[in-house]
């Protein structure tokens, strides 16, 4: 065992590197939930291949009482049960950090590091003298190693045996086995290592008031609460679950409590096209609909996503992004369909899109986009990815104005028309862009039209005339304009002293570019930072850049597509934006940020403020 340990208290990396199907989730979860129920904060992230199982599957968990909840990088504590993966599990384990390993087979001192401390303990061993049953011995080895971490990190043991109740409750035949095997691990760890070891795990209140959910859930809850009441999807990594907790809250909130009819539709399409079109029907006839889906159903949906532009129909798509192109890497995180969105389908056309940071901006942002689709008469994406998508996730609670009206924009009554007001479904009355529509049937014989797909003019009548054409096409031009008053602004956070530089950044980046920030003060590299919530950008956007020598595009992927936005949208001069890009399919890092940061502000020989802070 190494001399130097790492030592600290509430603030350290744990990741599980596990076989994908080995049962490894629901421990390793339960291994997050109770230091989160001793008042810490933890910011957990699955890592797991697409396949069923066999294939090397990891489970990160940053466990951080300031409440840092991106990924920091590096790792204090790995627990490695895996061997097809152990050289590469080995290596990013930080000097002085801790080694956890199934010790019953004897390994030589050359697949160790002289620089860590190495825990040994014999899962395999005890799992065989215990149970009879193979899927048992592999099933309580995660609880046992549990319990033994428990010890090694002095996590109250009350805390998990009480989780363990809470999931079993009613269970006693795996209740009770469960507890068995966890109180195993904790009493061999107390009996043979050497507890606690140097990060330790002190109860605390720095959870506050905070939730623990994640953003698909969250995602869900919005749409029911705007308004939602049509879903039609087709099951993609990593959006499925979107759907899913859609029906689960809609079987609560939205059944007739007096005749028990549900008062919703769920439709589960033959394929992405399919479900994108049943929803864009859904929004012609008057009700609020969404789908679920990620890149690859986006590029499937392109065209009914132009039919539902240019016929002016409300379309809210939830786009969990994922690694591309093509099926690419399904169950890894990236933000790489910001362009495919923005001009979704052939010809000429622009999209509004919503960037949330969190599970809560999840929840708001999916009811906002119901309201802006109605308002606006057109598709609205949000933006989410797997990193807030499929990750539980520590953030404020969700709040809701029950008084709040849902904004249906511009309809047309049957009495307008029964009065005699002109109704041209293209036509601008009011010179914001966007036309009145009518619900079908809304009068037996006035505001009725025909839906096109095709050129037309202002009344919807067919017509190849260019005048028309340009005339429709400068409207929906306007109509774009008048959503940058309607979409989120920006956020600004604000350097402590004055700052050349700043930074552009948005959706799941949020909670690593905050650490990121306070890392580059604390060697004083002071940086402005501005989140983007939505585009169309607003005129805050372009003087951010313009208050600053150089801005820093932080996204995950490898073509710079904000960025490319920034300049096609924002007409923003290429020249002042550096791009920092991270694409490898993992949630990207503090320390990734401020290394590429530091970086460049070395190379243009600026000075920091004052002298670092001692580490």
């Amino acid at each position: 065992m190494s001399t130097k340990r790492i030592e600290s208290i509430n603030d350290f990396v744990v990741k599980f590197a596990n076989v994908n199907g080995s049962g490894s989730a629901s421990a390793n979860e339960l291994f997050a939930r109770a230091i989160l129920r001793m008042g810490v904060p933890v910011s957990p992230r699955n890592i797991f291949p697409s396949n069923i199982q066999g294939l090397p599957s990891w489970y990160e968990v940053r466990v951080t009482e300031k409440g840092w909840l991106g990924r920091r990088g590096g790792v204090d504590l790995m627990v490695a049960m895996n061997p097809q993966t152990w050289n590469q599990d080995l290596a990013e384990i930080e000097p002085g950090g801790y080694l956890f390993y199934d010790s019953t087979r004897p390994l030589p001192q050359s697949k160790f590091r002289d620089d860590i401390n190495v825990l040994g303990m014999p899962l395999t061993d005890i799992c065989n003298a215990t149970y009879d049953d193979s899927r048992q011995r592999q099933l309580f080895k995660n609880i046992i190693y549990v319990g033994a971490l428990a010890a090694l990190l002095d996590i109250d043991a009350g805390a998990i045996a009480e989780l363990i109740g809470e999931q079993y409750k009613g269970k006693e035949k795996l209740l009770k086995p469960n507890l068995n095997a966890m109180q195993m691990g904790l009493d061999y760890a107390l009996a043979h290592l050497k507890c606690p070891i140097g990060l330790r795990v002190k109860k605390s209140n720095a959870v506050g008031k905070k939730i623990f959910m994640e953003g698909n859930s969250a995602a869900a809850l919005g749409a029911v609460y705007g308004g939602a009441t049509v879903c039609a999807w087709y099951p993609i990594t990593p959006s499925s679950s979107v759907a899913e907790a859609f029906e689960r809250y809609c079987k609560r909130l939205r059944v007739d409590p007096v005749t028990g009819k549900n008062k919703f539709a769920i439709v589960q399409a033959e394929d992405e096209l399919a479900s994108v079109g049943m929803v864009t029907g859904a929004g012609w006839n008057g009700a609020r609909a969404f789908t679920a889906t990620s890149g690859p159903g986006i590029s499937l949906m392109s065209e009914f996503i132009g039919l539902a532009y240019f016929a002016e129909i409300p379309v809210t798509i939830i786009d969990v992004q994922r690694g591309g192109p093509s099926t690419g890497m399904p169950t890894r995180t990236q933000q790489s369909d910001i362009l495919s969105a923005a001009y979704a389908s052939h010809g000429d056309t622009k999209h509004v899109l919503l960037f949330p940071e969190d599970p809560k901006e999840c929840f708001e942002l999916t009811a906002q986009a119901l309201d802006l689709a109605d308002r606006l008469q057109t598709p609205v994406f949000v933006m989410t990815d797997l990193d807030i998508g499929m990750n539980t996730r520590l953030c404020e609670p969700l709040e809701w104005d029950d008084a709040r009206i849902y904004d249906r924009g511009k309809v047309m009554s049957a009495e307008e028309l029964q009065a005699g007001k002109d109704f041209g479904r293209y036509l601008d009355v009011d010179g914001d862009g966007i036309a009145y529509r009518t619900y079908p049937g809304t009068h037996p014989t006035r505001g009725a039209y025909f839906t096109r797909g095709t050129t037309k003019d202002r009344y919807a009548r067919y017509s190849e005339a260019g005048p028309d054409y340009v005339d429709n096409m400068q409207r929906l031009l306007k109509k774009f304009e008048t959503a940058k008053t309607l979409v989120p602004k920006p956020v600004l956070s604000a350097a402590q002293h004055p700052a050349r530089f700043g930074v552009i950044y948005f959706g799941s980046t949020s909670p690593a570019m905050a650490e990121a920030l306070d890392a580059l003060a604390a060697q004083g590299i002071y940086v402005n930072a501005l989140r983007v919530r939505a585009f169309p950008f607003q005129d805050e956007i372009a003087d951010f850049v313009a208050a600053h020598s150089k801005v820093f595009v932080v996204e995950q992927n490898r073509d710079a597509q904000l960025k490319t936005l920034l300049v096609n949208e924002a007409h923003i001069n290429p020249a002042s934006l550096i791009s920092v890009l991270h694409y490898d399919g993992t949630p990207i890092t503090a320390r990734f940020i401020v290394r590429e940061i530091a970086a460049v502000t070395a190379a243009l020989n600026v000075r920091p403020l004052h002298k670092p802070k001692a580490a």
